[in-house]
C-alpha cells in the first residue's frame, strides 16, 4: 500500500487531534470538517479500502464499529450520528487507508449526495 497522510498520523509524524488510540486503531478530528462533530476511525494496519478487507479482517472490522460507538459517545452524540465509509472513487474516497467517518452535531440529511 502506497504511503498516505493517515500513515503519517499513525507513526505521528504529523499532528493530528487524537481522540482515542489502542493497539488496533485510532480516532482523530477530521481536519477538514462536513459536521460540528467529524471524526475519522481508521485501523493502524493499512488497508487501502473496504473492498479490500478479507475474511481475516472481520475482528478488525468489528472492532472499528466498537470504536466509533465508544467515540460516538465519549463526544456526547447522544441525539444520534451518522457513520460513512467512502470506498474507490466513485465513493468519494479521496485517502487510500480504509477509515470510517463519524458525522454528528446536527440533523442529517437523506439522501446523503
Amino acid at each position: 500500500m502506497a504511503e498516505t497522510i493517515f500513515s503519517k498520523i499513525v507513526r505521528k509524524e504529523i499532528p493530528a487531534d487524537i481522540l482515542y488510540e489502542d493497539n488496533l486503531c485510532l480516532a482523530f478530528r477530521d481536519i477538514n470538517p462536513q459536521a460540528p462533530v467529524h471524526i475519522l476511525v481508521i485501523p493502524k494496519e493499512p488497508i487501502a479500502k473496504l473492498s479490500d478487507i478479507e475474511s481475516k479482517d472481520h475482528a478488525l472490522m468489528g472492532h472499528l464499529l466498537l470504536t466509533v460507538k465508544r467515540v460516538a459517545e465519549q463526544e456526547g452524540l447522544t441525539n444520534g450520528y451518522r457513520v460513512v465509509i467512502n470506498c474507490n472513487h466513485d465513493g468519494g474516497q479521496t485517502v487510500d487507508h480504509l477509515h470510517l467517518h463519524i458525522l454528528g452535531g446536527r440533523q442529517m440529511t437523506w439522501p446523503p449526495g
